[in-house]
Protein backbone atom coordinates (compact mmCIF):
# COMPACT_ATOMS: atom_id res chain seq x y z
CA UNK A 1 0.00 0.00 0.00
CA UNK A 2 1.77 3.54 -1.24
CA UNK A 3 -0.06 4.66 2.08
CA UNK A 4 2.53 3.28 4.43
CA UNK A 5 6.06 4.90 2.70
CA UNK A 6 3.81 8.58 3.55
CA UNK A 7 3.39 7.53 6.93
CA UNK A 8 6.85 5.82 7.66
CA UNK A 9 8.15 8.59 9.37
CA UNK A 10 5.36 8.92 12.10
CA UNK A 11 5.62 5.10 12.30
CA UNK A 12 8.93 5.09 12.85
CA UNK A 13 8.63 8.15 15.83
CA UNK A 14 6.06 6.08 17.17
CA UNK A 15 7.86 2.53 17.46
CA UNK A 16 11.46 4.55 18.59
CA UNK A 17 10.16 7.55 20.55
CA UNK A 18 8.70 4.62 22.60
CA UNK A 19 11.59 2.37 22.75
CA UNK A 20 14.97 4.52 22.84
CA UNK A 21 12.87 7.73 23.61
CA UNK A 22 11.37 10.58 21.68
CA UNK A 23 14.65 12.55 21.02
CA UNK A 24 15.69 9.73 19.01
CA UNK A 25 12.55 9.08 17.71
CA UNK A 26 12.07 12.81 16.31
CA UNK A 27 15.64 12.66 14.95
CA UNK A 28 15.00 9.24 13.18
CA UNK A 29 11.10 10.72 11.50
CA UNK A 30 13.55 14.15 10.47
CA UNK A 31 15.86 11.72 8.67
CA UNK A 32 13.15 9.70 7.18
CA UNK A 33 10.96 12.99 6.40
CA UNK A 34 13.76 14.52 4.45
CA UNK A 35 14.73 11.35 2.49
CA UNK A 36 11.61 11.00 1.17
CA UNK A 37 11.24 14.79 0.20
CA UNK A 38 14.70 14.93 -1.47
CA UNK A 39 13.72 11.37 -3.29
CA UNK A 40 10.70 12.87 -4.42
CA UNK A 41 11.96 16.14 -5.32
CA UNK A 42 14.56 14.56 -7.45
CA UNK A 43 12.11 12.27 -8.94
CA UNK A 44 10.27 15.56 -10.15
CA UNK A 45 7.41 15.14 -7.61
CA UNK A 46 5.76 18.54 -7.24
CA UNK A 47 5.50 20.36 -3.89
CA UNK A 48 2.31 20.10 -3.86
CA UNK A 49 2.15 16.55 -4.07
CA UNK A 50 4.07 16.38 -0.55
CA UNK A 51 2.14 17.76 2.02
CA UNK A 52 2.63 15.50 4.35
CA UNK A 53 5.99 14.91 3.99
CA UNK A 54 6.31 18.94 4.34
CA UNK A 55 4.02 19.07 7.00
CA UNK A 56 5.96 16.19 8.73
CA UNK A 57 9.31 17.50 8.55
CA UNK A 58 8.14 20.69 10.06
CA UNK A 59 6.63 18.70 12.80
CA UNK A 60 9.70 16.54 13.36
CA UNK A 61 11.76 19.46 13.11
CA UNK A 62 10.15 21.20 15.60
CA UNK A 63 10.11 18.09 17.99
CA UNK A 64 13.37 17.41 17.61
CA UNK A 65 14.87 20.53 18.62
CA UNK A 66 12.19 20.28 21.71
CA UNK A 67 13.17 16.93 22.66
CA UNK A 68 17.11 17.84 22.51
CA UNK A 69 16.96 21.22 24.38
CA UNK A 70 14.35 20.07 26.75
CA UNK A 71 14.43 16.10 27.04
CA UNK A 72 12.52 15.70 30.69
CA UNK A 73 9.66 18.56 28.84
CA UNK A 74 6.61 17.41 30.50
CA UNK A 75 5.49 17.53 26.59
CA UNK A 76 7.32 14.32 26.27
CA UNK A 77 4.28 12.05 27.63
CA UNK A 78 2.03 13.96 24.99
CA UNK A 79 4.35 13.45 21.88
CA UNK A 80 1.96 10.45 20.52
CA UNK A 81 -0.88 12.77 20.88
CA UNK A 82 0.49 15.49 19.45
CA UNK A 83 1.93 13.88 16.46
CA UNK A 84 -2.15 11.73 15.71
CA UNK A 85 -2.73 15.98 16.26
CA UNK A 86 -0.67 17.64 13.58
CA UNK A 87 -1.49 14.24 11.64
CA UNK A 88 -5.35 15.30 12.13
CA UNK A 89 -4.65 18.94 11.39
CA UNK A 90 -2.80 18.29 8.23
CA UNK A 91 -5.86 16.24 6.56
CA UNK A 92 -8.82 18.61 7.86
CA UNK A 93 -6.63 21.49 5.93
CA UNK A 94 -5.91 19.38 3.19
CA UNK A 95 -9.77 18.57 3.20
CA UNK A 96 -10.83 22.63 3.91
CA UNK A 97 -8.67 23.71 0.54
CA UNK A 98 -9.80 20.81 -1.47
CA UNK A 99 -6.48 19.01 -1.80
CA UNK A 100 -6.98 16.18 0.51
CA UNK A 101 -3.21 13.96 1.25
CA UNK A 102 -4.43 11.00 -0.05
CA UNK A 103 -4.69 12.24 -3.78
CA UNK A 104 -1.44 12.97 -3.96
CA UNK A 105 -0.59 9.66 -2.95
CA UNK A 106 -2.73 8.12 -5.65
CA UNK A 107 -2.04 9.71 -7.94
CA UNK A 108 1.24 7.98 -7.96
CA UNK A 109 -0.26 5.28 -9.05
CA UNK A 110 -2.80 5.98 -11.69
CA UNK A 111 -2.59 7.35 -15.00
CA UNK A 112 -3.42 10.64 -15.89
CA UNK A 113 -6.97 10.03 -17.01
CA UNK A 114 -7.89 8.22 -13.66
CA UNK A 115 -6.54 11.07 -11.80
CA UNK A 116 -8.67 14.01 -13.80
CA UNK A 117 -11.98 11.98 -13.45
CA UNK A 118 -14.26 14.25 -10.95
CA UNK A 119 -14.56 11.12 -9.16
CA UNK A 120 -11.22 10.36 -7.85
CA UNK A 121 -11.07 14.10 -6.08
CA UNK A 122 -14.23 12.59 -4.44
CA UNK A 123 -13.43 9.48 -3.67
CA UNK A 124 -9.78 10.78 -2.29
CA UNK A 125 -11.86 13.12 0.23
CA UNK A 126 -13.71 10.28 1.90
CA UNK A 127 -10.41 8.82 2.49
CA UNK A 128 -9.40 11.57 3.32
CA UNK A 129 -11.84 11.86 5.88
CA UNK A 130 -11.45 8.13 7.10
CA UNK A 131 -7.46 9.07 8.07
CA UNK A 132 -8.61 12.70 9.51
CA UNK A 133 -10.89 10.67 11.92
CA UNK A 134 -8.34 8.32 12.79
CA UNK A 135 -5.81 10.77 13.50
CA UNK A 136 -8.17 12.87 15.35
CA UNK A 137 -9.56 10.55 17.81
CA UNK A 138 -6.28 9.19 18.33
CA UNK A 139 -5.12 12.51 19.40
CA UNK A 140 -7.73 12.57 21.89
CA UNK A 141 -7.85 8.72 22.71
CA UNK A 142 -3.61 9.57 23.70
CA UNK A 143 -4.48 12.80 26.04
CA UNK A 144 -6.83 10.34 28.04
CA UNK A 145 -4.45 8.01 28.12
CA UNK A 146 -1.51 10.15 29.64
CA UNK A 147 -3.72 12.02 32.14
CA UNK A 148 -5.50 8.62 33.40
CA UNK A 149 -1.95 7.11 33.65
CA UNK A 150 -2.24 4.52 31.38
CA UNK A 151 1.41 1.72 29.96
CA UNK A 152 3.22 2.74 27.29
CA UNK A 153 2.11 -0.33 25.50
CA UNK A 154 -1.56 1.44 25.56
CA UNK A 155 -0.63 4.79 23.99
CA UNK A 156 1.19 2.84 21.58
CA UNK A 157 -1.71 0.65 20.44
CA UNK A 158 -3.63 3.97 20.17
CA UNK A 159 -0.85 5.18 17.86
CA UNK A 160 -1.18 1.89 15.63
CA UNK A 161 -4.89 1.92 15.78
CA UNK A 162 -4.51 5.71 14.23
CA UNK A 163 -3.03 3.52 11.06
CA UNK A 164 -4.50 0.34 10.67
CA UNK A 165 -8.28 1.54 11.39
CA UNK A 166 -7.74 3.80 8.25
CA UNK A 167 -6.40 1.90 6.42
CA UNK A 168 -8.73 -0.79 6.54
CA UNK A 169 -11.33 1.50 6.05
CA UNK A 170 -9.75 2.64 2.93
CA UNK A 171 -8.78 -1.13 1.61
CA UNK A 172 -12.31 -1.73 1.91
CA UNK A 173 -13.34 1.44 0.15
CA UNK A 174 -11.07 0.93 -2.68
CA UNK A 175 -12.47 -2.80 -3.05
CA UNK A 176 -16.27 -1.47 -3.23
CA UNK A 177 -15.34 0.90 -6.11
CA UNK A 178 -13.77 -1.34 -7.48
CA UNK A 179 -16.56 -3.93 -7.20
CA UNK A 180 -18.93 -1.02 -8.31
CA UNK A 181 -16.62 0.27 -10.85
CA UNK A 182 -18.62 3.21 -9.60
CA UNK A 183 -14.36 5.40 -9.16
CA UNK A 184 -11.41 4.73 -10.98
CA UNK A 185 -9.17 3.83 -8.40
CA UNK A 186 -5.58 3.39 -7.41
CA UNK A 187 -4.21 0.00 -7.11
Amino acid sequence: MSYLRGFLPWIAFSVLSSLVGWQWGALAALAVTTHSLWRDRRAGIEVGAQILDLGGAVFFLVLTVLAFTSPHSPLEAYDGPLSSAWLAVIAVLGLAVGRPFTLAIARRSVPDEVARHPMFLRFNTVVTGFWAAGFGTAAVLGVVCVATGEPEIVRLAVQVAAFVVPAVLTRRYVARARAERAVPVAA
